[in-house]
């Protein structure tokens, strides 16, 4: 049985495997697309819609527990190009 995982977008629970994880590498959000990069990790829909939702509710700080700001620019916008 796959593990399952709760996006933080849209709080929907979801097979690990159709969630992209993103970690908090030096301030800055990252995407670990083969989910291997140390540290907590924080999980989402590879959709536009989940990711503005995470981002608009500042769920990516919560759930990677990083005390102050988070860079998410950088991430915004690889993701708009990608998708």
């Amino acid at each position: 049985m796959e593990p399952v995982r709760t996006c933080v977008g849209c709080r929907a629970r979801a097979p690990r495997s159709t969630l992209l994880r993103v970690v908090a590498r030096d301030g800055s959000l990252v995407p670990d697309e083969k989910a291997v990069l140390p540290g907590r990790g924080a999980w989402v829909h590879d959709t536009t819609d989940c990711v503005e939702a995470a981002l608009r509710r500042r769920a990516f700080g919560r759930a990677l527990r990083v005390s102050g700001p988070l860079e998410t620019q950088t991430f915004q916008e690889t993701h708009q190009r990608k998708g």
